[in-house]
Formats: structure tokens, sequence, C-alpha cells
């Protein structure tokens, strides 16, 4: 009846408004979803279509892999896997000029395999590694910083919750954005350590070096992450090499955390009851999103929108490049009004279409929508990040943790443009797998 660009347009405008208003993403996605589609297609055509979206959805084989992946992550959380991987990491490096720093990019990498989230990557190694670097000196800033910043490689490691949701809703396969996120996840972390060494070596009292670790101690610790380390290699080496797939990745990791926590003596009752009421909240939470964004797409789609959007913007003629640098501004200013997961799910129907027709595929715009949200996890003044630290370290001003984390995010901005300029770094290694 009105399926028009415009209405879609409109919808879009609502659903800021909503959101403004401290609507639940979700709710706030479901609620403009139906409503566009009852002033689009009509009443009844609309509750039929959105019944047909939830039970699709909720019976696909692939979103079985998320509350997998989160249980792992929760076990992991009980053998204290965060504050193993990093001290394993400065009991090698923290005798070095900023070795702290770098061990805990490290770790927040490390654990970011077995979590895939962000802030809870942040928090959890933020609890370990802050203390330590400022009993030893380091500046606030800095060791705040680094931790904020080295904490988005959680979103952008395999496992990633939010490629496996947005693998759900572009219908791409979860293994190759599992694959090409690799070398991305492993170059960020790389830039990380490059911004680290550059602030040490012109400001050598932000992080003074340490005692070194005797070798005794240094395999001690490295003795106490060997079979983390041989979970994250199973899960992202098996679905890198095609070995497994993602859901049964999800399955060996999620079994493999538990004989590790029972090999650990940890294993109990309280854990596993902890471990799947955690998972049940997360899961119920990211599905109600993803049912959510489906239906708020299905809209758009029936508007013809995200058509009209797409045929604009190539009828300017800007080229490749400028086009896909309009869309990093947009999603970057977007990120600064929206909480990660919302942007993906936004964005991705509307800019999907934008981005194909430039040649770029959905797995390359996968991996760029995912690190546009790690940038506005730390883009100051709404970045989550940058609050969960400085949460974390409650004494530090957030003006300093926003400092902090200036040099990492004009890093993130290059990385960005890198991403843009050769997109090899995401085609290449699922190429070669493949």
């Amino acid at each position: 009846m009105m399926a028009t660009p415009e209405t879609g347009l409109i919808g879009i405008l609502v659903l800021f408004a909503l959101l403004l208003l401290g609507v639940r993403i979700g709710v706030a996605l479901g609620l403009v979803g139906i409503g566009g589609l009852i002033i689009a297609i009509g009443f009844e055509p609309a509750l039929i279509k959105a019944g047909v979206v939830t039970i699709e959805t909720l019976t696909k084989y692939e979103l079985g892999t998320l509350p997998l992946f989160l249980f792992m992550a929760q076990t992991f959380f009980a053998v204290n896997a965060s504050r193993d991987l990093f001290e394993a990491a400065a009991r090698m490096i923290g005798h070095r000029k900023g070795g702290l720093a770098y061990a805990s990019v490290a770790g927040c990498a490390g654990f970011g395999t077995i979590n895939g989230s962000s802030l809870a990557t942040a928090a959890t190694v933020g609890l370990v590694a802050l203390p330590e670097m400022r009993k030893r000196g380091y500046s606030d800033s800095l060791a705040t910083g680094t931790v904020a910043a080295g904490g988005t490689l959680g979103q952008m490691l395999p496992p990633s919750g939010a490629l496996i949701v947005y693998g759900i809703i572009s219908e791409t396969s979860i293994g190759t954005l599992f694959t090409a996120a690799i070398i991305p996840g492993l170059t960020q972390a790389l830039f990380y350590f490059i911004v680290i060494w550059i602030l040490v070596r012109l400001r050598p009292d932000l992080a003074p070096a340490g005692e070194r670790a005797p070798w005794s101690e240094r395999f001690k610790a490295l003795a106490r992450i060997w079979d983390i380390i041989a979970i994250i290699l199973l899960v992202i080496g098996g679905i890198a090499m095609g070995w497994i797939s993602p859901s049964e990745a999800a399955a060996c990791g999620a079994a493999s955390a538990l004989l590790i926590a029972a090999i650990r003596r940890k294993l109990s009752a309280r854990v596993v009851y902890d471990a799947c009421a955690e998972t049940l909240k997360t899961s119920g939470l990211i599905f109600l999103i993803v049912i959510g964004a489906l239906i708020f797409s299905v809209f758009v789609g029936v508007t013809g929108l995200a058509e009209a959007t797409g045929e604009f913007v190539t009828g300017l003629g800007l080229g490749q490049f400028a086009t896909l640098l309009i869309v990093a501004l947009v999603l970057l200013a977007l990120g600064s009004v929206l909480d990660g997961l919302g942007l993906m799910l936004l964005a991705t129907p509307i800019l999907l279409p934008i981005v194909g027709a430039t040649g770029m595929s959905a797995v390359w715009f996968g991996i760029f929508i995912t690190r546009a949200m790690e940038i506005g996890m730390v883009h100051p003044p709404l970045g989550m990040n940058l609050y969960v630290i400085q949460g974390v370290a409650r004494d530090v001003s957030i003006g300093r943790v926003f400092r902090g984390v200036l040099p990492f995010l004009a890093s993130d901005f290059v990385h960005l443009l890198l991403l843009i300029l050769f997109p090899a770094m995401v085609y290449w290694l699922p190429q070669v797998v493949g």
C-alpha cells in the first residue's frame, strides 16, 4: 500500500527516535519493522511475514554456534583464563620497556579468541593487567588506553559473536567470515604493538622496564596455558582449514572447556549452572536483537530504500574508493550514537547493497563493519570500552582514559583505511585455505 523508499526513511527516523527514548535496540527494531510492514503491505501479510522470519531464524542450524561459544567463554571465566594468558605474556616480555602493555594486548588477543566480546575482554583483562601496570609505575593513560583498545580484539578475532550475527543476517558463511577475520585481527594487534613501541620510545617514563623473570617462571606460566592455546588452535585452525564447521568447532570448544575445568579441578555444579545461566541470558538478548533486525531488514527491503540508496550513491559516479570512504564515515558517525551490535544490524540492510555495487563482497563488508564497530567502542565520548575501563580503575578520570586511547584510535583509522585500499587483507586467506 505504501511500499516506497520514503516510508523506509520515515521508519529509520522513527527507529532513531525510539533509541533516543531508551527503547531496547531489539524491541525498537522489531516494532518499527512490524509497524512498517503493516503500513507497507497490510496487517495480515505483515504478521505472517514477521512470524515466518521469527521461525526461520530460530530454526537456523548456524544459530546454535553462538550459545556454544558463549558457554565456552563462560566456562573459561571459571578457570581464570584471562589471568593465565596475561601472566604468561608478562613473564615472557614484561621486563622490556612497555612490556606489560604488550602483554595486555597479547592477553586481550588470546582471551578474545575464546570470548568473542569486546566489553568482556576489556573488563576481564583490565582487572588483571591494570593493577599490575600501575604498580610497576606505568602511566595511567597508557595503561587504560592499552586495555581499552586491546579489548576490541574480542570482536574481530574468531570466534566473534559479531561475525556470527552478521553471518546470520546477511546469509554469509560464518566459517569464511572467521577465516577472513584472522589477518585483519592480527594486523590490528600488530598496529597496537607499534603504537606502544612508538610511545615508549618517545617517552620512556610512560612505561619503565621491569625485572626479568627467570626461565623457570616463564616455563611455568606457559605450562598453565598450553591447554587453552590447544583449544584456540583447534577452534580457529579447524574452521580455517575446513576440517570442521563453525557449529562443530563451537561444540568441540564447549566440551573441551568443560574438560579443562575438570582437569584444573574447578568444575562443579555451580560453575556449570552459572555458565548456562549467563549463556541463556546473553543468547536470549542477542536472539531478540537478531529477530528484530531481520524483521526490520524485510521492511527496508519491501520499501525499496536500500536499492534506491544504492542507485543514488552509484549515480554520483564517485568510484570505489570514494564510495567506501563515505560508507566508512557514515559507520563512524552512527557508531558514535549506537552500540556496536545496533550499528551492524541497522546499517547492514542499507549499506550492503551499496558496498556490493562497488565490487566488494558481503564477506569484506562483514569484516569492515566489524572493524568500524570496534572503533566505536573506543571513540570518545561514547565508547563503551572506555567507561568499562574507567569502572575498573575508578580513581582514573575518564579524561585520562580518553587521552590514553587517542594514539590507538589513530592507528584504528589507518587500519580501516588499509582495509579499503588493500581488500586482499580480507580475501587472501579464505582463497588460500578454500
